[in-house]
């Protein structure tokens, strides 16, 4: 069994993309290969099959990798519910809610749970490709690390640091990544990544060359820039604001936005535009307006609430679209009551009343994969749920889907809602959009009214594919692959 770690200057220089990639390449070339990053702190959560919870960053890679996602490739993710705050979420299931201390000083009762883990998937696949957060030079945090050079301690895993060069400084950020590590972590680091260029290489080639003189350490190659239509790493989102198609989709971006990634099906869509509002000067004339999901329903209503997009929001509905997602349906109802304070101190706030529905939050968290219908539109849909609260219908609400299928058992239950004139709607299903039928009963609705002829939706999974395959494409033309099979002990790659 092979392994090889990819560590990074800082957060958000491209780790997760550039793990996708080698598991996509690793996968072409006929290994067996899985990802794993032992602690993931991100509110951009998924469900896997088995209804546990894990980051949307190693759902790519396990695509990437050709399995389906499972919560043992991200054992541990931390879900920030304030700045100083999250819920831990340990093999996919809640484990305790608590301070950024009380969480630093717990980590290493995770080691031998993480170590055991760990030694039977090396067993079950031929390369693991690890991901390391933020920067392995956190210093202050050395002592309890168990997702950088303390989990390739654990396992003894070779590294590659990876740094970005757009936002300029890379030279000084690897070499002062190595500064700081001790002696015995840089004989663990075998070479480093510049990542995200832009220009000419044959003007950087001289600085490449200073750099293993001053560290003492090669470079395995330069990854350029590139867009491509997959998910964005997590934390390193960059929030559209522009209108560029006919379609205007507006998207709140609300403080504590989780799940972003349930708008990312209708950006294949070549006449739809997908932004991201902040302000009620941006608010505009959209053709769609999307409610996302939350980690903190209430204090995020409440800001849109000070803000003035609320009011905008109820104005824009006697005439516009608008869908609520989880937090952002809870929102569109009636009342969102918090019995047991899970989200504030605040027993009860008022909502929007756009639907006629009731929020209560229970102490026990909602995590479900679903197959559903709306059964006058005929329309299959398939996603997952994540979610404190559970909504009542109040006098007159009708709901909109009928659940089918939860954690691959049959049911028959309703969920989410929509008004009498059918312009404002909202589910708890993240990914709605993912699936062609709902997602092109609603954009073929959007150009009906704009005069824009309609169209079949393609598969969103069939255009991620390629896109995953041209991401390896540009990686494997850009690093020394041979290299890298080498540090993992691999002597030729098939």
């Amino acid at each position: 069994m092979a392994k090889i770690m990819i560590q990074g200057t800082a957060s958000s220089v491209g780790k997760s993309i550039l793990v996708t990639a080698l598991c996509r390449i690793f996968k072409q070339d006929g290994y067996k290969v899985t990802p794993y990053k032992s602690q993931n702190m991100s509110l951009n959560s998924y469900i896997t099959l088995d209804g546990k919870e894990m980051g949307r960053a190693q759902v790519l890679q396990a695509y990437a990798s050709g399995l389906e996602p499972e919560a043992f490739m991200n054992p541990i993710l931390l879900k920030p519910t304030t700045d100083k705050k999250c819920q831990v979420i340990v093999k996919g299931k809640v484990y305790c809610n608590c301070s950024a201390m009380e969480y630093h000083n717990m980590k290493l009762q995770f080691k031998e749970m993480l170590k055991e883990d760990f030694s039977i998937l090396e067993e079950q696949f031929d390369i693991i490709v690890m991901e390391g957060a933020g920067s392995p030079a956190e210093i202050n945090l050395r002592d309890r690390d168990i997702v950088n050079m303390g989990m390739a301690e654990m396992v003894d895993a070779p590294v590659i640091i990876v740094g970005d060069i757009d936002k300029g400084g890379v030279f000084a950020s690897l070499a002062g990544t190595m500064l700081l590590l001790k002696d015995e972590e840089k004989k663990r680091v075998k070479g480093t990544i510049i990542n995200k260029f832009r220009g000419d290489l044959e003007i950087l080639k001289p600085g490449l060359s200073m750099l293993e003189d001053i560290i003492k350490i090669p470079t395995f190659g330069v990854v350029p820039y590139f867009r491509l239509a997959l998910e964005d790493e997590d934390g390193a989102v960059e929030f559209n604001k522009m209108i560029t198609a006919p379609i205007d989709v507006a998207v709140i971006k609300l403080p504590h936005i989780s799940n972003f990634t349930d708008t990312d099906a209708l950006k294949i869509e070549e006449d739809v535009s997908v932004r991201y509002i902040t302000s009620l000067e941006e608010f505009g004339n959209p053709d769609l307006v999307i409610i996302p999901g939350t980690k903190n329903t209430i204090e995020d209503l409440l800001y849109l609430r000070r803000s003035g997009i609320e009011e905008a929001i109820k104005n824009y509905s006697e005439k516009g679209m608008v869908i609520g997602i989880c937090g952002g349906y809870q929102m569109l109802g009636s009342l969102i009551e918090d019995p047991y304070e899970v989200e504030t101190s605040l027993k009860s706030v008022e909502g929007m009343g756009l639907l006629n529905i009731k929020t209560v939050f229970e102490k026990e968290k909602v995590t479900t994969r679903i197959k559903a219908k709306i059964e006058n539109k005929a329309l299959n849909i398939y996603g997952y749920e994540i979610h404190m609260g559970n909504c009542t219908y109040e006098q007159g609400s009708k709901p909109l889907i009928t659940i089918k299928e939860k954690n691959g058992q049959k049911v028959n239950y309703y969920d989410g809602a929509i008004n009498e004139t059918k312009n404002v709607m909202g589910s708890y299903i993240h990914g709605i959009f993912d699936g062609i039928d709902f997602r092109q009963h609603i954009v073929n609705t959007l150009r009906k009214s704009k005069g824009i002829e309609k169209k079949a939706s393609i598969k969103y999974e069939n255009v991620r594919e390629k896109e995953l395959d041209k991401l390896a494409d540009i990686v494997r033309n850009s690093l020394d692959i041979n290299k890298i099979y080498e540090i993992m002990g691999i002597k030729k790659y098939v």
